[in-house]
């Protein structure tokens, strides 16, 4: 379970932003995870509310946002939204394509006071 080295490198660059900007808490959370992040975001979830106390996110609210597969086809220059997992392009039918995202996981923003 990668998530607990995921989220403590997440709080600690909420720390960083914190000090950065001279706020006292972090009030809000929200990160973007695609679904082919490896990321599990119930683990996440349960990692965050775990490993938040004691740091300026005890009171944060934790949203994850997730992304889907976007693909670009190079054969007919279309950008696409894969609902299923099925790796060829909806309109063209071509494999000759590039995920362009839904294969990570952001720090999106954070609200802070």
């Amino acid at each position: 379970m990668h998530e607990y080295s995921v989220v403590q490198s997440l709080l600690e660059s909420c720390e960083e932003h914190a000090r950065a900007n001279e706020a006292k808490k972090v009030t809000k959370v929200v990160v973007k995870i695609g679904v082919l992040s490896g990321v599990e975001p119930d683990l996440l979830q349960t990692a965050f509310d775990t490993f938040k106390e004691q740091t300026v996110c005890h009171d944060a609210q934790f949203i994850i946002n997730h992304q889907k597969i976007v693909i670009e086809c190079f054969d007919c220059n279309t950008q696409s939204t894969l609902e299923k997992h099925e790796f060829c392009c909806p309109k063209c039918e071509s494999v000759n394509i590039k995920v362009i995202d839904g294969e990570d996981m952001f720090l999106m923003s954070l609200e802070m006071e």
